[in-house]
């Protein structure tokens, strides 16, 4: 590695990018995630990780990947991509909790889901080396859901410590590892005071597992993303830990946190021959909410108004929502 050269990357996570050919639109999500995309496109970047959540309602809309990943191609640098739960659908449970206007089981990820978004952005778990560096991505959220998905992924992962090594090793996945501590307890989805850490985070057995890997594969950062707030960096068995703001999307569960960032922005990742330096980057534009329709969260199919959509033709579910 004696040849090693300095270079630029770049991480984004839950620009969701939405159209007013939905049930519901939030402008100022597409006007905050295009002003990044400006700031983004003129810093001469060797490549872009995006930790998931390109879309608003991919999970029951095709026509969004399409969205997605046509915006994606306008950039200047390669993308390297991995779905979020608003793209294929949520981590799997059994059980519903305490919201009435949310079926947490009909939100489970389905393997059709995951293999439509792998036609339009690749596979779901990913790992290259690029200038002397071992990137890895993977979507998390497919453990302990019984999917024929998750015997690939703990193939994929079980292999990673064995694979070449990089001077510096990156992964990224899209739900938190954990909340608040690696070795907290795992959530009951149905208590409403635990619910909201269920949803963001990875239970165990899972947790430690993925863990013990990244470890194994000697991963100096990993990035998450999907609760949109940025806290302070973590150190996990020498790990340091980003869970990083969002890149379009409004800032979630900013009541709990004194440390917290909830501005849109991105990550700006400087590799040297002596670590990298995550720079954390502001939006140009940090506008508030204007001209929104539509229920927000995870709206049942049934409950949808799609006579909502201000442009025409409405988008429909696809023939089979979710898979």
């Amino acid at each position: 590695m004696s040849d090693f050269s300095p270079f630029t990357f770049l991480h984004i996570n839950d620009h969701h990018l939405g159209t007013p050919r939905s049930y519901r639109f939030r402008p100022a999500i597409n006007r905050r995630w295009a002003a990044i995309k400006r700031q983004m496109s003129a810093i001469d970047a060797d490549l872009l990780l995006i930790g998931g959540d390109l879309t608003r309602d991919g999970d029951t809309h095709e026509e969004e990947y399409r969205l997605a990943r046509e915006d994606l191609d306008t950039l200047p640098f390669p993308t390297f991509v991995i779905p979020g739960n608003m793209d294929v659908g949520n981590k799997h449970t059994t059980l519903t909790g305490p919201y009435a206007n949310r079926n947490d089981i009909d939100l489970n990820m389905t393997s059709a889901r995951l293999q439509l978004f792998a036609s339009h952005f690749g596979p779901i778990c990913w790992s290259f080396l690029r200038k002397g560096v071992r990137f890895t991505g993977f979507y998390a959220a497919v453990a302990g859901s019984g999917l024929r998905e998750e015997a690939r992924f703990w193939r994929f992962m079980e292999r990673l410590p064995e694979l070449p090594r990089g001077r510096f090793h990156v992964a990224m996945m899209h739900y938190w590892l954990y909340m608040e501590d690696v070795n907290e307890p795992n959530w009951d989805i149905t208590r409403r005071e635990e619910y909201m850490n269920w949803y963001f985070s990875i239970d165990e057995p899972h947790r430690g597992r993925i863990l013990a890997t990244l470890k194994a594969a000697e991963v100096d950062a990993l990035f998450c993303g999907h609760v949109h707030t940025g806290r302070p960096v973590d150190a996990v068995d020498g790990i340091r830990v980003y869970k990083t703001p969002a890149a379009g999307n409004g800032a979630q569960l900013t009541e709990r946190w004194e440390e917290k960032e909830t501005r849109q922005g991105f990550q700006r990742c400087e590799v040297t021959g002596d670590g990298i330096q995550v720079t954390f980057v502001p939006g140009a534009d940090q506008c508030e909410e204007f001209d929104s329709y539509g229920p927000g969260g995870h709206p049942r199919i049934e409950d949808r108004d799609y006579s909502l959509a201000r442009e025409k033709p409405a988008l429909v579910p696809d023939a089979a929502p979710g898979g």
